[in-house]
């Protein structure tokens, strides 16, 4: 492991009571000073966050760690950009989807996992959604404008509710309903236009 991963990964020594104690920002600010126990100290506090998120995405456990760790990685990169705006957590999280959602288009652009957004055991699929037609559906979630395809593929493919997509996005909540209504209206005229018009339930 390079010098980098290693201050942005956990190691399994017990962490100093005081040191659990001390707040989030008097942490992130020695970190950003260079202090990499500092650092440390961030990841060994948000590690279960990240990695639950990233299994989310992922489906599987050791693509999940090595997004975790990739997600650490880039947040160690990228920490001088964290101005306090925000919880270290809500940026982690913004992170994270990041790191994730780009290994996602990666390995769709190599056919390595199909964009279902209607796989979800608890939503109750219309006539033209049980069709097996999962390159239709990637196909047609890809012409939504960018926003729209976010918010399906977030909601609907990785299952995160709407308070979390609300924190990755920056949205309010009464604009994600707006954009989520807008999204299902025009994939469903997508699909349907694609099925020649014989999906409509």
């Amino acid at each position: 492991m390079s010098t980098e991963a290693a201050a942005a990964w956990p190691t399994t020594a017990a962490v100093p009571i005081a040191q659990e104690r001390e707040p989030e920002l008097a942490v992130v600010r020695r970190a950003q000073q260079g202090d990499a126990e500092a650092f440390s100290l961030l990841v060994h506090r948000h590690q279960h966050l990240v990695y639950n998120l990233a299994f989310r995405f992922m489906r599987e456990g050791p693509l999940a760690e090595d997004m975790a760790q990739e997600a650490f990685l880039k947040a160690f990169r990228q920490l001088k950009g964290f101005r306090g705006d925000c919880s270290f957590s809500t940026w982690m999280y913004r992170v994270t989807t990041s790191v994730c959602l780009s290994e996602l288009k990666r390995r769709q652009r190599r056919k390595e996992v199909e964009l279902l957004p209607f796989h979800d055991k608890g939503h109750q699929p219309c006539a033209h959604e049980t069709a097996d037609l999962p390159e239709l559906i990637r196909v047609c979630v890809a012409q939504l404008p960018p926003r729209y395809a976010k918010v399906i593929t977030l909601y609907y493919l990785k299952q995160i509710p709407y308070e979390e997509i609300i924190e990755v996005l920056q949205v309010p909540k009464g604009t994600l309903k707006t954009w989520m209504h807008r999204a299902r209206n025009q994939l469903r005229k997508i699909v349907e236009k694609e099925l020649g018009g014989h999906g409509r339930g």
